[in-house]
């Protein structure tokens, strides 16, 4: 099974790719979509909606798991990052492929063993679990391995998600 994973934002957006087949992990690719300052918030988010179809066409991966929005006090900040996870939603749901959102707490559980690690903890976790050289840079790129990694497990159990009509699990 191939999850593409992502830690959404309106600048910097990490994405990772993993298969999971009879319980071990394979990285495939880990990097950042990038937007910039420059470019208007409808051009980010278009930006974002067609390196998604970029890499939806380019790995075809049968689930996708993002981070759930959180934040505390910068409403702005999160409604710019609920339309990323718009655009991203609008590309699987042209494709019919099945999704669902973590947090924070439950990415951390399923790495570490603990909802409230550290960072660093999780990342190293990442690096060990797919056997990677070193911690993927920047945190972005790290935490949607993380996603990728907690959705694969969740998805094989039959855990939380939505799948569309028509596509079982």
């Amino acid at each position: 099974m191939l999850v593409l994973g992502f830690d959404p934002g309106t600048a910097t957006t990490g994405f990772g790719v993993i298969e999971y087949t009879s319980g071990r992990l394979r990285p495939i690719d880990v990097g950042v979509l990038l937007t910039y300052p420059d470019m208007t918030l409808p051009d980010r988010y278009l930006s974002i909606y067609n390196d998604v179809n970029t890499l939806l066409d380019q790995y075809k991966p049968d689930t996708v798991g993002t981070e759930k929005l959180f934040f505390y006090n910068n409403v702005t900040n999160g409604i710019m990052v609920g339309g990323t996870v718009g655009v991203i939603l609008l590309a699987l749901a042209q494709r019919g492929l099945p999704w669902a959102e973590y947090t924070p707490m439950q990415v951390k559980m399923a790495v570490s063993g603990y909802g409230g690690a550290p960072k660093e903890q999780v990342q190293a976790n990442v690096v060990r679990l797919l056997g990677l050289a070193e911690t993927p840079k920047p945190d972005d790129a790290a935490d949607a391995l993380a996603v990728a990694i907690c959705h694969a497990h969740s998805f094989k159990l039959g855990g939380i998600g939505m799948a569309p009509s028509g596509r079982g699990r």
